[in-house]
């Protein structure tokens, strides 16, 4: 009676066995990782505003500093978003008739704020006050990026707790002098105090920046 498999049906056997596992391992790898990539964290990904607002033209082109719009950031755990009236300081003399701007003298006229999109989301369990960090020498670059750069604005940072946890166990890198908060061209310079000199400046040493009820309350 001949056999009804052949030699190679073994080889065939293994191979299927094999792809199986590996399909099986590759699932688990994507169903672990994705999550985790920048891509799913929409990092590098302009968000789409109501009016396409250059930090590149308005930082680095025209000097304006970070607390004109962002006015609270120092006093508050938000960083506030400007009302209608602080662009229309500058758009009421400017561009006065840009059909770019139609949605902020409709805002003016109409008593209406602009919605404008979430660039940084973080969950509601999750506490950040950017005024702590401020105080304590956090320059906006850290958790922003180079904002003066980006002609739209974009996620720049994943913000997942790995990252806020590597730089609350090593602040000492991210720390800088109060006047070179808001400056996005500041570099370490030999006259810049060291990391340690302003982790003691700041009292960072006498806080335990990993206990979870820092970020968590």
């Amino acid at each position: 009676m001949p056999a009804i498999f052949q030699p190679s049906a073994n080889l065939f056997a293994k191979l299927a066995l094999i792809g199986v596992a590996g399909a099986f391992a590759g699932g688990i790898g994507w169903w672990w990782m994705w999550p985790r990539t920048d891509y799913v964290r929409r990092v590098g990904f302009t968000v789409q505003q109501p009016v396409p607002f250059s930090h590149q033209h308005h930082v680095a082109g025209l000097g304006i500093d970070c607390r004109f719009c962002h006015v609270s950031v120092e006093v508050s755990s938000n960083a506030g978003m400007p009302p209608t009236y602080t662009c229309m300081t500058c758009h009421s003399q400017i561009w006065t008739n840009a059909a770019l701007l139609a949605p902020v003298r409709h805002s003016l006229a109409d008593h209406v704020p602009i919605t404008w999109n979430r660039v940084y989301n973080l969950p509601d369990y999750v506490y950040f006050n950017h005024a702590i960090h401020i105080a304590k020498g956090v320059g906006c670059e850290s958790c922003h990026g180079h904002v003066a750069r980006m002609p739209l604005t974009y996620q720049a940072t994943s913000m997942t707790m790995a990252f806020c946890l590597d730089c609350h166990r090593d602040p000492a890198p991210n720390l800088r002098p109060q006047s070179a908060v808001f400056d996005t061209d500041w570099h370490r310079t030999k006259d810049t105090p060291s990391p340690a000199a302003l982790m003691a400046e700041y009292h960072v040493p006498d806080r335990r920046l990993t206990d979870c009820s820092i970020c968590h309350r």
